[in-house]
């Protein structure tokens, strides 16, 4: 069915209270309009601004849109306090939405999916109902997302700032992280065997357990985890799970970007709030904060394979993953060895073969293989992963069946004009950014001559990340949200973890074309924290193991890009390798 045969939702908006509701009853009466709103299933929205000029949300979903109100104004803000201060509040709107083909598991599955888009958007502060409804199959499954746009277009018309464009909501760093997302079945199945797997270990009362959860970039690792996380919050506060009553539930992200990220999508939800910094931490904050006398519940590692993995000044211990078990009872890991990309975190292949092995032994090895970020096919996937892999080759491109928009460029100042106009069309495109292998100098310290850091590539001159002036309100956004950074160059320090509409690559000389192969010169780079030497565990000698993590550097860029990826090569037998190809 097209999205012109589906009906358009009847949207109205009314003040939240009785003489509203009462108002709405007798402006439908009689006309099919008061079947839909107040016999059939309906969704519904109640928001107000306060003081902060963010808004306050409620979605939520009822047979009996006249009782659930009621409820909302007399009976709940006896026992909390977000439903007494929507009562008190002067002006608060609520926005009943009806359709004929609304039925329990529908009206279930938009409430999930708007409380997923309410959670992606910026100018709301607080969403009051936690509650996830992901459904599995229903009759009227096929025709949620064409109600939802045409409900949510409706809504736009009531308030552009609250209901912003949909493509809009899609790029920010909070929705690509919120645990609303409704899971493919693998993440699913995933998602299960953790909980079942946790049950079991609390209920038997066992201890140093490590559930792995690995998957290659854009395997959905981040959506799962923060899923996994919300749900164990849940049951720990609701009388319907007693076996997870009152758990201790840390989440651990070492990337610093990423940690912005999910400490927001929690004081949005209201699991935490902006003095807490110890629900979600940092691994070496986490480390320093507990006694290994006295275990947590269970701790979530986000890309656990950014943990270090030797000391350093901040951290004097041996391996941060052990010193994390040894603080929890269950210990959930998400982990990629391909993005691996500092020698402190470096990992031989027997330190990840006995990481694999204690999660295999006690049953908890999950696999993510479907790769869902890049909407290519299998033969443009292979293509990036042989850059990368072992096999470093620039094989025949193929045409995309999908239409994923892979171009070379032979003009790095072209590249970057496209990807302006990529960002520029928000409506269709939305948040596109230029990356770069860094292999340009950079510090957090200014330059003596007051210059910024610029990357150079070609006829193409821009700066750095995190230099350019932002307004203070988007300095919480994460780096590719942020409206300036457009006119920057981001590295994998600003972009691991996020995924952008179109990705512009530049590749930067330390990677070369030479003996019919991709190889790695590490006096080109400087990433120092890529290219220095360290101890390996198997020998206690110190060696260089830049060819592994600069490989790792260049598969975190290539795999940025949902529906395009451009890559300009600094390196002229390269680019020609890649044009060659390309073009036969």
């Amino acid at each position: 069915m097209r999205l012109s045969d589906i009906a358009r939702p009847l949207v109205k908006k009314i003040p939240y209270n009785v003489q509203g509701l009462t108002q709405l009853s007798h402006e439908v009466k009689g006309t099919p309009a008061d079947e839909l709103l107040f016999d059939y299933p309906t969704v519904y929205i109640i928001y107000k601004k306060n003081k902060k000029d963010m808004y306050d949300v409620y979605v939520g979903e009822t047979n009996n849109i006249w009782q659930r109100t009621r409820q909302h104004l007399i009976e709940d803000p006896k026992v909390r306090s977000d439903w007494a201060d929507f009562r008190a509040a002067e002006d608060v709107n609520m926005v009943v939405i009806g359709h004929n083909l609304f039925n329990k598991s529908l009206t279930l599955d938009i409430e999930n999916k708007m409380m997923l888009y309410m959670s992606g958007v910026s100018s709301v502060q607080n969403l009051n109902n936690r509650r996830e409804n992901d459904q599995n199959k229903y009759y009227t499954e096929n025709d949620r997302d064409d109600i939802f746009s045409k409900a949510w277009r409706q809504l736009r018309q009531l308030d552009n700032k609250l209901f912003p464009l949909e493509q809009i909501i899609r790029d920010s760093a909070l929705f690509k992280a919120s645990p609303f997302h409704k899971l493919t079945q693998e993440q699913f199945d995933a998602k299960n065997l953790v909980q079942d797997r946790i049950t079991e270990v609390l209920l038997a009362g066992k201890e140093d357990q490590l559930i792995l959860v690995q998957g290659e970039a854009g395997s959905g690792k981040t959506v799962l985890l923060s899923t996994i996380f919300y749900q164990l919050f849940q049951y720990s506060n609701s009388s319907d799970h007693p076996q997870f009553s009152n758990l201790k539930i840390n989440l651990i992200v070492n990337h610093d970007e990423q940690l912005k990220v999910y400490r927001d999508i929690l004081m949005k939800l209201g699991i935490t709030d902006g003095k807490d910094e110890d629900t979600v931490s940092k691994a070496t904050r986490f480390i320093h904060n507990h006694d290994p006398k006295n275990k947590v519940d269970i701790v979530l590692v986000d890309e656990a394979h950014l943990l270090w993995t030797q000391g350093k000044q901040a951290y004097q211990g041996k391996n941060q993953l052990d010193d994390i078990m040894k603080r929890s009872k269950v210990t959930v890991a998400i982990f990629d060895p391909k993005q691996v990309l500092k020698t402190e975190e470096y990992l031989e292949e027997s330190d990840i073969d006995k990481i694999r092995s204690k999660a295999d032994s006690q049953d908890n090895l999950i696999e993510l293989k479907k790769q869902l970020r890049m909407k290519a096919d299998d033969q443009t996937i292979d293509w990036i992963r042989a850059i990368t892999d072992s096999r470093r080759q620039v094989l025949p491109f193929h045409p995309d069946s999908n239409g994923y928009d892979l171009r070379i460029f032979d003009d790095a100042t072209e590249m970057y004009h496209q990807i302006k106009q990529k960002n520029a069309d928000q409506a269709n495109s939305g948040i596109s950014r230029l990356v770069a292998t860094f292999d340009w100098k950079f510090t957090q310290a200014k330059r003596e001559d007051g210059k910024l850091w610029m990357v150079n590539a070609g006829n193409l001159e821009l700066p750095w990340n995190l230099q350019l002036k932002s307004e203070r309100s988007v300095k919480k956004l994460a780096w590719p949200e942020q409206e300036q950074t457009i006119d920057e160059v981001g590295s994998t320090y600003t972009i691991q973890g996020f995924d952008l509409n179109y990705c512009g690559v530049i590749i930067g000389p330390s990677v070369i074309y030479r003996d019919g192969r991709i190889q790695f010169d590490p006096s080109k780079s400087k990433n120092k924290n890529a290219i220095h030497q360290r101890k390996l565990s198997s020998t206690g000698e110190m060696a260089y193991v830049s060819d592994e993590l600069l490989a790792n550097e260049l598969n975190v860029l290539l795999t940025r890009g949902v529906n395009g990826l451009y890559i300009y090569a600094v390196d002229e037998a390269l680019r020609n390798k890649l044009s060659e190809m390309f073009n036969s």
